[in-house]
């Protein structure tokens, strides 16, 4: 007896569960009403949670639509400097392979290699977290407004909008 949410600005299915972020999206979960967003055309609503699958629903905490990738990178930062393999990319930041050692919050100037012949794109980033999984980094401001890495996202995902406009979810 679930039911299924689409999009009231699109109609496409796949919407996502967000946090609330305003004092009215909090009021609002009190009776069970939640934000949703959709990845298709970033438009962010609220609906009844009553019913709803929850399961295909998972609370989207990205800002940013992520893009996997196979790019080289290499950084540096203080007296570290290390190389990696890019695996996944977005307009908030990446996630990284390497050898190099690094802590979280430890600050660095990444240079991706975007493609052959071009000028690497440089950006400034923060450690977010170091697992299993790899070396995430979050994009510092500059990284964010970047227009190379713009173009460099939205190439790469020509059926999706860009959600850097839109500023969706919560976290990158």
């Amino acid at each position: 007896m679930s039911r299924q949410l689409t999009c009231p600005q699109c109609q496409k299915d796949g919407v996502l569960r967000g946090r609330p972020q305003s004092p009215r999206e909090h009021v609002a979960a009190l009776v069970f009403v939640s934000p949703f967003h959709c990845p298709s055309c970033s438009h962010r609503f609220l609906a009844s949670r009553l019913r709803v699958n929850h399961p295909q629903y998972p609370i989207d905490r990205r800002e940013h639509l992520r893009i996997p990738v196979r790019l080289y990178l290499s950084f540096s930062g203080g007296k570290v400097r290390g190389e990696g393999t890019v695996l996944d990319l977005s307009m908030g930041g990446c996630i990284i392979k390497s050898e190099t050692r690094v802590h979280t919050d430890d600050i660095f100037y990444l240079q991706l290699s975007l493609g052959e012949g071009e000028l690497p794109l440089e950006v400034a980033a923060m450690v977010r977290s170091v697992s299993a999984r790899g070396i995430a980094f979050k994009f510092l401001r500059a990284g964010q407004e970047s227009k190379r890495l713009l173009a460099f996202v939205q190439a790469q995902t020509p059926d999706q909008p860009d959600k850097s406009s839109g500023k969706v979810g919560v976290a990158a």
